[in-house]
């Protein structure tokens, strides 16, 4: 399949590459979208509609950037996905990138369940609570590393 970008122009996407979305996102159109790496070093993959070509969301897996970020995936979806257990699962979260990495969140509390064989998804409500849908993505401290080592604070998810 041909896909047609505003953000990266044509690309060729594989048909197993494509995710059936059939509840599609909280707050968006469309319900088939693909996942695009720009990089295969970068911690950030694009999430990019195949029926729009101008909706292209960063997302990442939270666990790129919490280490015992917790998840529970209500009953009703894990059998509208037909997972079996979470070993058939990818999860990611929404990125909301800002000029600059201090300014970086993350959606912890509605993360997209992927069922890596069927390829189909669905954003959920996160059943552990405690997580913010506009969560800082780096702490003070990971900023503060990220500055002694010369990384700039300009950024954006690519």
């Amino acid at each position: 399949m041909l896909l047609e970008s505003t953000r990266f122009g044509e690309i060729e996407v594989d048909d197993h590459d494509v995710l059936h979305l059939p509840d599609g996102l909280i707050g968006l159109p469309g319900t088939i979208y693909t996942l695009i790496a720009t990089s295969d070093e970068s911690p950030f993959r694009w999430l990019h509609s195949t029926e729009d070509p101008e909706l292209a969301l960063p997302v990442s897996s939270p666990w790129s950037f919490f280490s015992d970020y917790e998840v529970r995936v209500p009953d009703e979806d894990v059998a509208s996905l037909g997972l079996e257990d979470a070993s058939g699962a990818e999860i990611l979260c929404v990125v909301r990138a800002a000029e600059t990495l201090e300014d970086f969140t993350i959606n912890l509390a509605a993360p997209i369940v992927i069922h890596r064989d069927r390829r189909i998804a669905r954003q959920v409500i996160n059943e552990v609570v405690g997580y913010d849908v506009r969560q800082k993505l780096l702490s003070e401290h990971q900023l503060a590393e990220l500055r002694s080592t010369g990384t700039t604070t300009q950024a954006q998810a690519s």
